[in-house]
């Protein structure tokens, strides 16, 4: 076999460096959840259960919806901190309205709505008010877990009407329902993002929003729709999420449930500047979060400690991606 000239083989193997870290930058979260699993899988052996993965999957199914819509929101550039608070709010709402109507199809819709609203205030004041996103929805995340608090007088309030909690705790072919839930509105984020016209201008604004107007884009109108999304999946959650237990604390619902889901998307490759990352990112970003809790629980660490864990692993992720920017 004749040897390559020198100049031959330095191509070829740039060629093979570039397709590599083509490969690592595109498929890199896959890749560590695979990882993640065949470790987690030595550890435990009851870990690859199918009882236990499906267990994962009902756990994270909650923090995946809204982790969805704080894609969308961080793609634009911005961030939401008050997704914990308002989910709350927004669950404490739909609990009130179905016990004063008994009918699941009114909380539903209240909560909808109510996110909605919710969404379109976060928007006005990053859009109009001109207030950075960190503290609009710092401001946001404040005043509704006070709401939420003085409502239920710190306490917990409970569902009264039959049916509520078929919701969340529904099983077909051995998945709950929420999972399903899960998995059809990444399946509606994904289409929304990369096929439609609203995604390409979210990309835009993320990427460089001065050039976004200079493009006419709406960039407003953008914004807006961004964080009217991302409470409207919120809403969804907390349906979710006020259904499982058929109830809803004022204190300990969607609480630090921001951080969970900053941490999914940006494990998910997501830059926190914007422009940048993937919705099937987060969806694996989703679900490390979720085995590695599993694993702690199993390994019997400290539930206290896993705040630790996702702190360093928002860390690490950062400063991967920064140097990738480099």
């Amino acid at each position: 076999m004749m040897n390559l000239p020198p100049t031959a083989q330095n191509t070829k193997t740039s060629s093979w460096k570039a397709r590599g870290q083509w490969i690592w930058s595109e498929y890199s979260v896959i890749v560590a959840f695979v990882v993640i699993v065949l470790i987690a899988s030595m550890i435990d052996s009851h870990f690859a259960s199918i009882d236990n993965l499906t267990n994962i999957l009902r756990q994270v199914s909650i923090i995946g919806i809204i982790s969805l819509g704080m894609t969308v929101v961080m793609l634009s550039g911005g961030i939401d901190l008050s997704v914990g608070a308002v989910l709350a709010l927004l669950g404490t709402l739909s609990v009130s309205v179905l016990n004063a109507t008994q009918s699941v199809f009114l909380a539903l819709l209240a909560a909808l709505a109510a996110g909605a609203i919710v969404g379109s205030l976060n928007g006005l004041m990053v859009t109009k008010g001109r207030i950075p996103s960190f503290i609009a929805t710092l401001g946001m995340m404040a005043s509704a877990r006070s709401i939420v608090l003085y409502f239920a007088e710190g306490g917990s309030l409970s569902g009264k009407a039959e049916g509520y909690t078929v919701i969340a705790n529904t099983e077909w072919l051995g998945l709950a329902l929420p999972v399903y839930i899960f998995l059809f509105m990444t399946l509606l984020v994904y289409v929304l993002m990369h096929k439609t016209r609203f995604g390409r201008y979210v990309y835009a604004i993320g990427s460089n929003e001065k050039a976004a107007l200079l493009s006419t884009i709406r960039v407003n109108r953008v914004k807006m729709g961004v964080y009217m999304l991302c409470s409207i999946f919120v809403a969804a959650a907390a349906v979710v999420e006020s259904s499982r237990l058929n109830s809803i604390s004022s204190a300990s619902s969607g609480l630090s449930y921001e951080l969970d889901a900053i941490a999914a998307v940006i494990i998910g490759g997501t830059r926190m500047s914007g422009g940048r990352g993937k919705v099937i990112g987060t969806f694996f970003g989703v679900l490390i979060l979720g085995v590695l809790n599993n694993m702690l629980n199993l390994m019997n660490i400290s539930p206290y400690l896993q705040g630790l864990v996702k702190g360093l692993i928002i860390i690490a992720a950062v400063l991967l991606q920064k140097k990738e920017q480099q």
